[in-house]
């Protein structure tokens, strides 16, 4: 098969399978990149060898360096300021010992255990510390999920590809220019990496809200196209800083970071639209590696390997557990943080830098990359499908919410009213009860509100509304802006 038609293939089997089974997956807790795995390799060579990609691939060089850069956007878009201001310790244990530790550790295993130079076990205690945000976004959405423990690891999987991706890359330029590299060479690849690279990101977030902000109140903007505006915005940050020698992910993370800060309702758009067009070009990103690559992690499993990546997997747990009581984080929350540390997309695209720098004994690296992830997949996603199983079933068992049609049900009021029409339904005496659905990050950055109104979020309403005993003869009126 032509190669172009084989990629536009596996785009759209991509887009049509993850649609057809993200119920299935949300039900039963399958791990969906486990999924998107096997369907690569369905695809491969080892199935039905629609395609294969390999290292040398230009599509694995595309998909890898835009995954990378949307992990690192998306990652800060959806970082909430206030959250982190209002847990301050737990942040800095996260992203402090809790990321730098492992990575630590790692890196010390990977050089009496495996042999490897310093800098070669540092960019592999880098990526393997990395928490994996795609792997962990059916948990986050799960609304049985304690509050502590989604926001710890919604901060920890948002934020420390941040802090170790500076690693992966000094170390990557440590051997690529080993005996090289001048002073100037080295202060010039500094400035570009934590000064040019973060200073563009936020430059072109904040010229892109001021135009949109402009736009929007003269114009107005979709908010559907306003998502796409996002991403925009975090791929021409990447290409910015790399065209002067700055570091492209950095920019794009700290162009999330500004859009974050500063316009929070087109960060609630990227929610609504633009996580969806994110996680279909990262499953997209699991699907090539699933054709060939992944499986490579096989290759090197000896009683080293193995050893290794048990060291790996439970670093973090071990760094995390006595941690998290020190600032009084305990009980279930620090279990569940403590063992929800998937690696996976983010570990591998890392090590993939390295790759292609063209540094020496790099490829092995990947290869032991991959086998750290397959076992994360498999004894993580076990854990994350048994916690949402068990939740599921505890759900079922509540009592069933009223259906449409029921005669107790009250009788049908508009889609959308207006301020007038409602006030008229108070006039005829109507039982009314206003809703505040507004998505997290608006609800927290105004604080104004209907007097009277019930908040309802968005990600879970009807258990919300059960515990809250809303009146099921009342009009709800609901409102999200």
């Amino acid at each position: 098969m032509d190669k172009f038609v084989a990629t536009v293939a596996l785009i759209g089997i991509v887009i049509v399978v993850a649609s057809l089974t993200s119920g299935i997956v949300e039900r039963i807790g399958i791990p969906l990149v486990a999924a998107f795995l096997l369907l690569g390799a369905a695809l491969g060579p080892y199935g039905f060898g629609l395609t294969n990609i390999q290292l040398d691939s230009p599509e694995l060089r595309v998909l890898a360096i835009l995954g990378l850069a949307l992990v690192l956007f998306s990652d800060a878009v959806t970082v909430d300021i206030r959250e982190i201001r209002a847990r301050r310790r737990l942040a800095y244990v996260l992203l402090g010992p809790g990321t730098i530790l492992p990575a630590f550790i790692i890196a010390l295993a990977g050089h009496w255990i495996l042999g490897l130079g310093v800098a070669a076990s540092a960019i592999l205690g880098a990526a393997l510390a990395s928490t994996d945000p795609v792997l962990l976004r059916t948990l986050l959405r799960a609304p049985s999920l304690p509050t502590t423990t989604r926001v710890a690891l919604r901060l920890e999987s948002g934020m420390n590809d941040v802090v170790l991706l500076p690693v992966v890359v000094l170390a990557t330029l440590a051997l690529q220019h080993a005996t090289t590299m001048m002073g100037l060479e080295l202060g010039r690849s500094l400035i570009g990496l934590f000064v040019l690279g973060p200073a563009l990101g936020a430059l072109v977030g904040w010229v892109g809200i001021t135009m949109l902000a402009t736009i929007r109140s003269r114009i107005g903007v979709r908010r559907d196209y306003e998502s796409l505006y996002a991403l925009g915005l975090g791929f021409a940050a990447y290409a910015a800083a790399e065209a002067v020698g700055g570091s492209g992910f950095l920019a794009a993370f700290a162009a999330g970071l500004a859009i974050a800060a500063l316009d929070v309702e087109l960060c609630d758009c990227f929610l609504e639209y633009g996580e969806a067009t994110s996680e279909m070009l990262l499953l997209l990103t699991f699907v090539a590696f699933g054709t060939s690559l992944i499986w490579t992690g096989f290759s090197v499993l000896d009683w080293r390997t193995a050893g290794f990546a048990a060291i790996a997997l439970v670093a973090r747990t071990a760094v995390l557990y006595p941690v998290l009581s020190q600032i009084g984080v305990r009980g279930r929350d620090r279990t569940l943080i403590s063992l929800f540390g998937p690696r996976g997309l983010s570990s591998l695209l890392l090590t993939l830098l390295p790759v292609f720098a063209g540094v020496g004994g790099a490829t092995r690296l990947f290869t032991i990359t991959c086998l750290v992830v397959l076992l994360s997949v498999v004894g993580h996603g076990a854990i994350i499908g048994f916690f949402l199983r068990t939740a599921s079933t505890r759900r079922s068992a509540l009592p069933f919410a009223p259906q449409p049609g029921d005669a107790s049900l009250p009788a049908t009021v508009p889609e959308r009213v207006t301020i007038d029409e409602v006030h008229e339904l108070q006039k005829q005496g109507e039982d009314l009860i206003f809703v505040d659905a507004r998505a997290p990050k608006s609800f927290n950055a105004d604080d104004r509100q209907i007097t009277g109104s019930v908040r309802v979020p968005p990600d879970d309403p009807v258990r919300t509304a059960r515990e809250r005993r809303l009146s099921q003869r009342a009009t709800l009126v609901v409102y999200c802006a």
